[in-house]
């Protein structure tokens, strides 16, 4: 089996946003892969992120938006403690991330992820072992393909 990929927050709406329609195909077909293989983890800041964002611009998908996360429940999304946090700190310093960004590096880094699935940093960008892929880049066949 390959490498864990850590997915975040942004990958999660997409696949389920049908204002983009290129980029809701692009991240569907990354969640079926990733999850079908089982190679996919996210957070419980993923998790929190994704439901609060979805009953933001749409109040009407609540129930849906709860579903969605009760069954990443099974993906034993990493916590965001004490380690983390501390972790994430020194990513936001070092690499001048946002601290939402540091604490998904950091949780990436946790779950012992190569790689994260994200269009919010730099495609290729290399966080101390955590390699940004940017979803709508690169397909997810290509994804062993990168460094």
């Amino acid at each position: 089996m390959s490498a864990p990929v850590f997915v975040d927050t942004n990958v999660l709406l997409y696949a389920v946003d049908t204002a983009d329609p290129q980029k809701q195909r692009a991240a569907a077909a990354w969640r079926s892969m990733l999850w079908q293989s089982r190679r996919g983890k996210i957070s419980y800041q993923v998790l929190q992120e994704s439901y609060a964002q979805a009953v933001r611009k749409s109040p009407e998908r609540a129930e849906a938006a709860r579903a969605e996360v009760r069954d990443l429940f099974a993906c034993d999304p990493v916590p965001v403690d004490a380690a983390i946090i501390e972790s994430a700190w020194s990513l936001q310093q070092r690499f001048s991330l946002s601290f939402r960004d540091a604490l998904i590096v950091a949780a990436a880094r946790t779950a012992e992820c190569p790689q994260l699935l994200t269009e919010d940093l730099g495609h290729g960008q290399d966080l101390d072992g955590v390699v940004v892929v940017n979803p709508f880049r690169i397909g997810p066949s290509e994804l062993d393909a990168t460094p």
